[in-house]
């Protein structure tokens, strides 16, 4: 139909324009809304005109120029530009294939308009929204865009029109946006001569998991894309990849460091995208850069193992070059790729084959964590499903259970038990998956008879097993008393204890809870839970009591129930599953086959001797935690027959099953009571020392008359004591002392006299041997001579004699105290005759430090432990012998971590980072985290421990470490800052744990505690100037650290510390201490420089300034020490080395004792005469000379004025200038007589007391060795007394 049109109005450039009819003249002069009413119309027009109007086509070319003018596409309008953009997109419409705008640059700016116009598609709920999605369609219906093709720059349009799309696509539109988007793109894709770069990463970027994760719908349409143009989008992608793989050209692209995360979602998309690029990922795996191969491995891994993945069997030569990763040098690799192989092997089981060899060669692995996560890739997948699993790769787990370390091991047995249950108890996957793990339970019960104590799998199990049911019994006695508050608080406690011993404790808590309140409800779940856990349960009553709790906690419409499994799980750790009466029986039968030799011991690779031993270690387990399942005649019968044997080792493991389990066989059996009787008096008297401490707490625990036996055994014993044969003591002073411990009040009295007569002035003061001159500090336990085995199981008797006391009213334990103070200052050389060993000393060393801590233990002698046996105590930690420490620092970490020891012992591991040997400072932080761990919960879980805060709260060591650095013996000049960074050191290790976490504003408690120590007096010494200004300038170091290391310690402290009055004098009112002991230089050292280095540690025994100490004053005039190691006699100025020189022992050569490497010591040869009697071991030699300068200090220990001492000369051989050495720490400097002041101010520097060290010389050529070797003797030409008999009376 034609229209007339409006009167023509001429154009810009001359031409006559025509409007459709009733279209008036569109001007700037008319308003946006006449532009806009007008423009519809137009717009009108153009969609009903076809190609086929010709007329109409030259009659509205000068129109379809006019509209391309500067003030339709720059308005400023958006409905006046989106009809503009209409009318122009209809315009190449009805032109096609010809465009009636002839400029280039035109064009440009008329398709960038269009592609900002689409933007408007964002919007679905836009009233305008049509006409956005007629222009879409229109566009792509045209394939308008192709004109661009023409264009120089037509990529800048093609890249604005891809952004803008996918941009605007989002999850409002249907999926006719999505087509014509697809249409529109993939036309320009295919139709082009190639897609740029820059194109490219249009499309690429939407595929990078934070794009992809912020909007799927590009995603979405950029995947549909890369599919539907495949083909010719292909190369451009391989030059992409080429570039930055191959050629390293990362700038080609911002892209290029998503390089694998493209690969992977490519290759979901559609592999034919990576044709090209899967070569270059096989040169990649083949790179000398560790991460980058790490990096394609982990890509490989995605893409192999992806379910829907064929990659392995379409590329084979990349298949097998990923499996050489494997075995790759770099640890992350071969990590990743085992950890591959779980998804591998439950995606692709046809891929096992290839995987077995490398998991078995892996499983095989140096690295620990390897090795644990091969078991983990074969134990996730057999769950899944067993048949993913060979049996080959079954056998490498089952060898993994005798792997070196115990967390691989663990990891084997764990996951073994789990298919066990999954398949066998539990029957999954029917009778052929159960019987191809039929073996594993055999298997985990062999592992029983491994030697390591880690892997005593079952003692574990059913350690916990009985502490759990002791909770959950302890939990049903709660519930039969009456409610009230502290019955609540204690019930929640124990809910709290239980649910830790259960998994994801967290989760369980509530489910605890809620079982707990189902218990306060149903007094017959009660009963059932009670008969599980009784004592005579036996396995089918248990497996009845929990299918019946079972029962009525089920709930039918909830199949999955997670507080019915958490029950389940708590059922199963509690009931006894394994071991009841019938189960002993077994076992005992079993046993007295390998006795008798019937059994088929040798065939499961195990002697008839070894299976005995382990038989009855594992019944003694079970004594602790089912002791009623042992009462019957047989299997005592059995026992008794092992303690005839002749292995000491079976006969104290069935004493001690007999004293855990025989407590009704007086009464019950008397036929075996008068026969172990007998036995049991005959081990108490001449058998080991293990079995004769069993065999008295056997008598005192299941007989009714102890007393009598005991004292059969007491009267001969003691009686029959002779110290001249040593060897035939150990035994009866074990019994004895074991004896006077259980029954202190009919034995108490009458080993006080054998204490006196006998252990203290017979055996413990007398020397009867010489001990061997070797040089060693520590020797094995069969080198240990007799005699030394006997005076320290006579130092045990003491200390168990007063543990039985458990009073001081006689003031034994002062007279005990005192010695073993001066067993310590004298360094285990209590008679100091020179008779004994150096490893010797160390022996008797140990168990003098160890007894103090013992006594501790108990409070009544806490209370008289002074400050200064502490100390002395405290020092065995850095005795110069390894193993000294070594056992000393465990035996402290057992007591404290039980909560036995004041926590002023915590104080000591402070010490330790004075120690040599990196191991033992790795050991004492371990000791300190476990220990603040322990009672920071212990508080948590025990509301009542709140009241006994300053001996359990973890924060409350710093004033006793504080106090015991402060009378550090190496502390000597409060001003010296290489000592001040000694001090430093100590503080630091033991605040970097307690500062580890900021509780309940913990930082500026300790503040608190050291400001306040300020404002206190040392108790120990109140009057001493220099003894308080030492406990200042300690407290100031302690802020000093406090201050640089927590921005938290400004803070208010939550509450007043309360400082130990045994320690601190109470606060003066008028007193104030605002004085700074350390300078701000001081200061800046001690936080900014190296630290001070650590050397070999001397002697356990430093001097202190004990009240009340009488001097033994010698009576000759000088004397050179003899028999002294080579660690004592080194130059101090060696002694401030770096502490990584001589820190790590194990890695730098340094070692303490035979056992350890020596390192090779300078020491500036003095000028000597020929030296006699030289001590070193026959292995070591000793390249020139080295002299002792100055005295060996001694002095007596506080409170041993009584020990009287006479002396006797002793000739020497020579004399001679000598090295200036730090004293021995021990004894403070005696008293010279005045007529050999002036010769030794001649010829002796001034001696500096510390620590011994060994140190590199810095200017000898000279070496020595410096492990236990001593250095010559030095004599003197004045003769030396050597000391008497001591006598302490213990009596007093």
């Amino acid at each position: 139909m034609d229209f007339p049109a409006t009167q023509p109005k001429p154009a810009a450039d001359g031409k006559i324009i025509y409007y459709p009819p009733g279209v008036k003249e569109i001007t700037d002069k008319i308003t946006n809304d006449e532009v806009v009413k007008r423009l519809k119309m137009v717009v009108k027009t153009f969609m009903d005109m076809d190609q086929d109007s010709e007329d109409e086509k030259q009659q509205y070319l000068p129109l379809a120029l006019h509209l391309a003018s500067e003030f339709f596409l720059r308005n400023p309008n958006k409905d006046v530009r989106l009809l503009v953009a209409c009318c122009l997109a209809d315009i190449f419409r009805i032109y096609a294939p010809e465009a009636p705008y002839t400029s280039h640059d035109k064009l440009k700016d008329i398709f960038l308009f269009i592609t900002r116009q689409l933007k408007g598609l964002e919007d679905t709920k836009s009233p305008q929204f049509n006409r956005y999605f007629y222009l879409l369609e229109n566009l792509a219906w045209v394939k308008s865009y192709n004109i661009c093709f023409e264009l120089e720059d037509c990529n800048e349009i093609f890249i604005q029109l891809f952004r803008t799309l996918f941009s605007v696509i989002n999850n409002s539109h249907n999926q006719k946006v999505q087509m014509h988007m697809l249409d529109l793109m993939s036309s320009i894709i295919m139709e082009g001569d190639g897609v740029t770069q820059e194109l490219l990463d249009s499309i690429l970027i939407n595929l990078i998991p934070a794009h992809k994760n912020l909007n799927k719908q590009a995603f979405d349409l950029a995947k549909v894309l890369l599919k539907r143009t495949v083909q010719t989008i292909e190369p451009c992608i391989a030059n992409f990849f080429n570039q930055v793989l191959v050629l390293g050209k990362s700038s080609v692209s911002d892209l290029s460091e998503h390089v694998f995360d493209l690969i992977q979602e490519l290759f979901a998309i559609d592999p034919h995208l990576l044709l090209s690029v899967m070569p270059q990922l096989e040169f990649k795996l083949k790179s000398n850069d560790g991460e980058e191969r790490l990096a394609v491995v982990r890509l490989l891994a995605k893409l192999f193992g992806s379910k829907d993945s064929d990659l392995a069997t379409q590329n084979r030569p990349l298949w097998q070059c990923f499996l050489g990763r494997f075995n790759d040098i770099h640890v992350p690799v071969r990590l990743e790729s085992v950890k591959f192989a779980s998804h591998c092997l439950m995606n692709h089981p046809d891929l096992a084959k290839d995987l077995t060899e490398y998991l078995k060669v892996r499983s095989h692995d140096p690295e620990e964590a390897i090795r644990h996560d091969v078991i983990v890739t074969i134990i996730t997948a057999g769950k899944r499903d067993l048949s993913l699993v060979n049996d080959q790769l079954l056998g490498f787990v089952r060898e993994r259970t005798l792997d070196k370390r115990w967390r691989v091991r663990k990891e084997a047995m764990m996951g073994l038990a789990q298919l066990y249950k999954k398949y066998c108890l539990h029957a999954e996957a029917g009778k052929d998956a159960a019987e191809k793990v039929s073996w594993i339970k055999d298997k985990l019960l062999h592992i029983y008879y491994q030697n390591s104590i880690d892997d005593k799998a079952l003692n574990e199990m059913w350690k916990c097993q009985n502490m759990l049911r002791s909770h959950v019994r302890e939990l049903l006695d709660l519930h039969k008393q009456p409610t009230s508050e502290a019955n609540s608080a204690a019930m929640f406690g124990k809910l709290m204890t239980i649910a830790k011993n259960l998994p994801d404790p967290g989760k369980a808590q509530d489910f605890v809870k809620k079982f707990n309140q189902v218990l306060g409800d149903d007094e017959k779940l009660r009963s059932q839970l009670e008969l599980l856990i009784s004592p005579t349960c036996s396995c089918k009553q248990a497996d009845v009591c929990v299918r019946e709790i079972a029962r009525k906690l089920a709930n039918p419409k909830q199949p999955t129930n997670p507080f019915l499994e958490m029950v389940k799980f708590l059922l199963e750790r509690i009931a006894p599953v394994h071991i009841d009466s019938e189960a002993i029986s077994a076992l005992v039968k079993l046993m007295n086959k390998s006795i008798e030799g019937t059994a088929d011991d040798e065939e499961e690779g195990v002697s008839p001797d070894t299976a005995i031993r382990a038989g009855l270690e594992l019944l003694k387990v079970l004594s602790f935690t089912h002791p009623t399942s042992f009462h019957s005649a047989e299997t005592y019968e059995s026992l008794l027959q092992c303690l005839r044997m002749e292995d000491d080792k079976v006969a104290e493991a069935a004493i001690q099953i007999f004293r855990n389990t025989g407590h009704k066989i007086e009464t019950d059996l008397p036929q075996i009571r008068s026969t172990l009787i007998p036995i049991l008096h005959q081990k108490a008297k001449r058998g080991t020392p293990h079995q004769a401490k069993q065999a008295v707490h056997c008598i005192h625990a299941i007989f009714s008359n102890k007393e009598v036996q005991l004292a059969q055994i007491f009267e001969p014993l003691s009686r029959s004591l002779n110290a001249d044969v040593p060897e035939q003591l150990i035994t009866p002073l074990v019994s004895l002392g074991h004896i006077s411990m259980l029954a202190p009040d009919q034995f108490a009295s009458p080993m006080k006299s054998v204490v006196a007569n006998f252990i203290v002035k017979d055996l413990l003061m007398n020397d009867r041997s010489t001990g061997e001159k070797n040089g060693k500090l520590w020797s094995p336990d069969e080198e240990v001579s007799p005699e030394v085995l006997a005076k320290v199981q006579a130092i045990k008797l003491l200390v168990r004699w007063l543990l039985g006391m458990k009073n001081n009213q006689s003031k034994s334990a002062n007279s005990t105290l005192r010695l073993l103070s001066a067993m310590l200052v004298s360094e285990g050389d209590l008679t100091e005759q020179k008779r004994i060993s150096k490893s010797d000393m160390s022996r008797l060393r140990l168990a003098a430090g160890s007894a103090i801590m013992k006594l501790a233990q108990e409070p009544c002698y806490h209370e008289i432990i002074t400050p200064e046996q502490f100390q002395l105590c405290a020092l065995v930690i850095n005795d110069e012998c390894y193993q000294v420490r070594q056992i000393f620092a465990q035996k402290l970490h057992k007591a404290l971590v039980k909560l036995l020891l004041p926590l002023e012992y915590m104080a000591i591991f402070a010490l330790c980072a004075k120690d040599p040997v990196k191991e033992r400072r790795a050991h004492a932080r371990q000791c300190l985290l476990k220990n603040i761990s322990i009672r920071r919960e212990y508080i948590k879980q025990n509301p009542m421990a709140n009241e006994k805060l300053l001996s359990l709260l973890p924060e409350y060591v710093v004033p006793y470490m504080i106090h015991l650095l402060a009378h550090d013996p190496d502390f000597t000049k409060p001003q010296d800052v290489d000592q001040l960074r000694d001090v430093k050191e100590c503080l630091w290790f033991m605040l970097e744990v307690l500062m580890t976490k900021n509780e309940n504003n913990s930082h500026a408690f300790m503040k608190k505690m050291a400001e306040n120590i300020k404002l206190t007096r040392d108790a120990q010494s109140p009057d001493e100037p220099k003894a308080n200004e030492k406990l200042y300038t300690v407290c100031d170091v302690a802020l000093c650290v406090i201050n640089s290391k927590s921005a938290l310690c400004n803070a208010d402290s939550p509450k007043d510390p309360v400082l130990p009055t045994k320690f601190f004098t109470q606060p003066e009112k008028d007193f104030c201490n605002d004085r700074n002991y350390i300078s701000e230089e001081t200061r800046v050292l001690l936080l900014t420089g190296k630290p001070k280095p650590t050397g070999v540690l001397g002697t356990v025994n430093k001097p202190l300034s004990a009240t009340g100490r009488r001097p033994y004053i010698r009576t000759t005039g000088s004397e050179t020490g003899s028999n002294i190691s080579v660690n004592s006699e080194l130059s101090s100025s060696a002694g401030n080395r770096s502490r990584e020189q001589s820190s790590d022992i194990s890695e730098t050569g340094v070692s303490e004792n035979d056992e350890n490497p020596v390192r090779i010591i300078s020491v500036t040869p003095a000028k000597t005469e020929p030296v006699k009697n030289k001590e070193i071991n026959s292995d070591q030699a000793t390249q020139g000379n080295s002299t002792e300068r100055g005295k060996k200090r001694t002095a007596t220990a506080s409170g041993t004025e009584n020990i009287h001492q006479k002396a006797e000369e002793k000739n020497a051989d020579e004399t001679g200038p000598s090295l200036a050495a730090k004293t021995r720490r021990g004894r403070p400097p005696k008293p010279e007589p005045q007529g050999t002041t002036a010769k030794n101010e001649e010829t002796n520097k001034p001696p500096v007391r510390g620590r011994k060290r060994a140190a590199v010389s810095q200017e000898s050529p000279g070496s020595l060795e410096a492990g236990n070797a001593k250095a010559p003797k030095q004599q003197d030409t004045a003769k030396k007394p050597a000391a008497a008999q001591r006598q302490i009376d213990l009596q007093r």
